[in-house]
């Protein structure tokens, strides 16, 4: 198993978020990494957990990664939050991008999941992806 390339896809998946247009049409810079202190923007998306599992073979080490990304929001409804979703998931799209170590294979879409946050005046949206990496 390798989580060596771990963290340059954390680096690359917030590269490729920020660069998309259409996402930041949405978010502006409201794109984390983690959190900044003090108050946050209305509507914003944060990278999150990871799990990673061994994806090793005869030719390479490597690895499964499960990863979140959350979009959180002040308003009443779930829209904001669910079109901020879906650019995200476009953003994440078509060729994956390039590692600073090791090879993306691909990323893939796993599931969403929408709820009420906090109070009940929040809305969430909870996006989760599996990508594959290997040492290549």
């Amino acid at each position: 198993m390798s989580y060596a390339m771990a963290e340059a896809l954390q680096v690359a998946i917030h590269a490729r978020l920020t660069a998309h247009a259409p996402l930041t049409d949405l978010l502006g810079d409201a794109i984390y990494d983690a959190l900044p202190a003090g108050p946050l923007p209305p509507l914003y998306a944060v990278l999150g957990a990871d799990k990673a599992r061994d994806r090793s073979d005869a030719t390479a080490a490597g690895a499964a990664h499960d990863f979140t990304i959350s979009v959180i929001g002040d308003a009443a409804g779930f829209r904001a939050a669910k079109r901020a979703a879906a650019a995200i998931c476009d953003a994440l799209s078509g060729p994956p991008p390039d590692l600073a170590r090791g090879r993306l294979v691909g990323i893939w879409f796993v599931r969403a999941r929408a709820r009420r946050s906090g109070s009940g005046d929040a809305r969430r949206v909870d996006l989760t992806f599996r990508a594959r990496s290997d040492e290549g």
